[in-house]
Parts: C-alpha cells; structure tokens; sequence
C-alpha cells in the first residue's frame, strides 16, 4: 500500500487539502507537488475574487450599462459556465445575486422585509441576463450598470478541477483534492482501492467513493439561511438535509449543488435525466 501525504493550505477563504498516495513518490516529492497546486490555487484567487481590486472580477463589476471589458481564461471558464447552469437549471443558479443579501438582511444579521422599491431594485440588477459573454475576445458586456458577480459556488470547484493539470505536470495520478470539505475531486485512486473514499455528513453519514469525479455538498447548517433563490429573488426556504452532488468536474458539482438547494425534487430529476453524468446522492 502506498503512504498517504496530506497537505493543507488556506485560500479563497476556506481550506484546501491535498492527499496524494502513490507509488513511488516519497514526502519530499509529494510536498513539492501540493506547493505548486497551492501556487496555482493562490494564483486563481487573484484573478476570480471579487474582492481584489486585480481581479478580473472586480473589473467587471465596475462596468457601468453598455461598457465591456476583456478577462483572462479562469475568469471566462468561469462566467461560461455559471451562464451554462443558469440555463439548464431554468435561473436556478444565479453568479449575480449577492446583493439580494444586503436586501434580505440586516447589517448585524437580523432579518430584514424589503420594500416594493428594494424589490424593483433588485429585479434591475439581478440576473445572469443583465450579462453577455464575447467568444471571439473573451470580453464581458454589461446591460445594466452595478452588476455584482459573485464566483464564491464555483470557483472553488474549478480552483480543484485546475489543479489536476498541475498535479499531471508532476506525474501525480493518484490524488484526493479537497476544498473545505464543500467540494472533494478524486483523481485516479489510491493503490488498492475502487476510488477514495469520501464520508458525506448530514442526518446520516454516507460513504461514496471518487475516482476521476468529483462531489460538493450544500446546506444550511454552516451559514444559517444564506442561500438565494434567483428565480423569487428571495431567501430559499430552509432544508434540514444537506445536498449531495457528484458530477465529471469540480466546477460543475460545485454549481449544481447550490442550485439543488433551489430546485424542486423534479427539477432535480429532470436535470439529472438530462444530464447522466451528474447525480443526486440521497
């Protein structure tokens, strides 16, 4: 059996962890891999966090109504496909409703009842429509003026996703990529072993197992009631259970265990009848 290392940075305001079993490859060796994933982790929050004036996500936030500005490929493969599970989960993914927050609640957390006025607000500045995207140079165009885009329920899945180039560059294929327990990618799997095995929380434990996919988890327990609903522009209501994703890609589990939050059980059905590769784990 091969020893596993574990590694663990801080980015993107949660933790990530790197587990790396396979042959061959000693601690030293290990180490230096997890540092570069970590490099190119720190690298991509530069350019997704809307919190930093260098992003291309902050840049894009100051477009006022008709102006369009060129990203770099992170930012883009982002913003395609937060626009792609827009689409296929009928709004129910949403990268620019954060304001919706500032509505809903007050600054110490308390909740709080918009008016008509917030509301209309709102329904002017909210929406992946108020956005288009440029193939042919990569460029961002705002509709309306004061767009927030908000990468927080998928950046951290395509950080993940990413990171599998870098780890290939070091000839790692058997990896356990994890970013604070929301979204886990499995790379190949540990010698021995069908795939990594992965213990979901929730009102029962489950054990599923990972090998070249990846799986991300959604709830309330965390956070309290902090997840939107695009559709109503308003809070989601509250479920008791967590919700389980596991799809191809980091990214795309990541986004889709967000929008299950909003979903009905058909919806979600649906989605998954669509698309096989995805999947609800109850």
């Amino acid at each position: 059996m091969s020893e596993h290392f574990r590694f663990r940075h801080e980015a993107m305001a949660t933790v990530f962890e790197v587990v790396i079993a396979q042959p061959g490859v000693d601690a030293g060796y290990a180490r230096s891999a997890a540092d570069a994933v970590f490099v190119e982790i720190d690298r991509l929050e530069e350019e997704l966090s809307r919190f930093r004036a260098t992003s291309d996500i902050w840049r894009i936030s100051q477009l006022r109504a008709g102006e369009s500005a060129a990203v770099g490929l992170a930012a883009w493969d982002c913003l395609s496909l937060a626009k792609a599970v827009h689409a296929e989960t009928g709004g129910a993914f949403d990268i620019t409703i954060g304001p919706l927050m500032n509505l809903w609640r007050n600054e110490d957390g308390s909740p709080r009842q918009p008016d008509e006025e917030d509301m209309e607000w709102a329904r002017g500045h909210v929406g992946s429509h108020h956005f288009d995207l440029d193939t042919g140079g990569l460029r961002v165009s705002a509709k309306v003026s004061g767009l927030v885009y908000d990468l927080g329920a998928v950046g951290k899945g395509y950080a993940l996703d990413q990171c599998v180039q870098v780890l290939d560059d070091w000839s790692i294929e058997n990896a356990l990529l994890n970013a604070g327990d929301s979204t886990i990618l499995g790379i190949g799997a540990p010698e021995g072993d069908p795939g990594w095995i992965v213990t979901l929380g929730g009102d029962q434990e489950k054990i599923v197992r990972l090998k070249d996919r990846a799986i991300s988890s959604s709830g309330f327990a965390v956070k309290g009631a902090h997840i939107m609903d695009p559709r109503t522009l308003r809070p989601a209501a509250i479920r008791e259970s967590l919700v389980h994703v596991s799809a191809p890609t980091a990214a795309l589990s990541d986004a889709l265990s967000t929008a299950f939050m909003v979903m009905t059980p058909e919806e979600i059905q649906e989605l998954c009848r669509r698309h096989p590769g995805v999947e609800i784990i109850a």
